[in-house]
């Protein structure tokens, strides 16, 4: 259930914060709002497959949390190695930082407690 709350946090705030930044100011940094988007999208996915259940739901919200990992560490590395092509944050960047790292723990404790929940089922 803890999971579940945490990615409607993350959806609600992703979310607003893209469509915020892309409605005012998209020719700012293009990019980064649109990875913002990308990640409300990836976090709704992952909340809808958890609340749904089941185990092609489990298995689809395994695949995307490892997607989204995969996400914030390419994300956050390009932002520490490359910061001119982010001229403005991303939900992201530098590995979650503006969201107090929450982006780069949850899909690492979603994953622990999806595996965690396929042995017990299973």
């Amino acid at each position: 259930m803890l999971l579940v709350w945490l990615y409607g946090v993350m959806v609600v705030g992703a979310v607003s914060r893209s469509a915020v930044q892309i409605s005012t100011e998209f020719g700012k940094a293009p990019l980064a709002y649109s990875l913002s988007a990308v990640a409300g999208l990836v976090y709704g996915f992952i909340t809808y497959s958890l609340v749904r259940g089941g185990e092609r739901a489990r298995r689809a919200a395994l695949v995307c949390c490892a997607a989204e990992l995969a996400g914030v560490l390419v994300v956050g590395t390009w932002t520490l190695v490359e910061p001119s092509a982010f001229p403005d944050a991303t939900v992201w960047s530098d590995y979650g930082m503006g969201y107090l790292f929450i982006p780069v723990l949850l899909p690492l404790s979603a994953m622990y407690w999806l595996r965690k929940a396929r042995t017990t089922a299973g």
